[in-house]
């Protein structure tokens, strides 16, 4: 056999055995910028966490304050009825006057429980969302971490059959060289 037909199918080879090994580090490439890329949405995920963390915060406690700003109106307004009462020459501590200002702070403590509920519920909705984005995060990572490794075994993959096609591909250039295997007639 001629030498440049060899000499073709071994260039052939050797460029096919450099294209794997090419795919192979851009598909490792590839997984290391999918894994930043999942790391900074998980990131991005962490700090929205934590921000719902701090709304949760901030519910609970504008909810503890309305609730002692509407206690604060209710003794004033009990104030306030008392004072008419006693302007009226009727005694605040007893009969209609006394159901009244009970009355006043009856209703005036289920506004201020509701305000806390109300609040509670707001801090409670915040707590779910920031374990949500959280366990986003993880996933996320988790993610990114399978497509770096993924892209690690891509890369293994396309060196070893480089070196596969290289080794098998000599050894089929070398037998039609040197005429290996061929049967020789007796």
């Amino acid at each position: 056999m001629a030498a440049a037909p060899l000499i073709i199918a071994g260039g052939s080879l050797i460029m096919g055995a450099v294209s794997k090994w090419k795919a192979g580090n851009a598909a490792k490439k590839q997984g290391e910028q999918q894994k930043q890329a999942a790391e900074s949405q998980a990131g991005l995920l962490d700090y929205n966490a934590n921000v719902a963390d701090l709304q949760a915060k901030d519910a609970t406690a504008r909810g503890v304050e309305e609730e002692n700003k509407l206690r604060t109106r209710i003794r004033s307004t009990i104030g306030a009825q008392r004072t008419q009462f006693a302007a009226a020459g009727v005694d605040a501590g007893y009969g209609s006057a006394a159901d009244t200002q009970a009355d006043a702070a009856m209703l005036g403590e289920l506004d201020a429980l509701t305000v806390r509920t109300n609040a509670a519920r707001e801090a409670w909705g915040y707590k779910v969302q920031a374990v949500d984005l959280r366990r986003k995060a993880e996933i996320t990572r988790k993610e990114g971490q399978q497509m770096f490794e993924a892209g690690k075994q891509a890369q293994s993959a396309a060196r070893w059959g480089a070196v596969g096609d290289s080794v098998i591909g000599g050894a089929n250039l070398l037998a039609t060289k040197y005429g290996w295997g061929e049967k020789k007639a007796s």
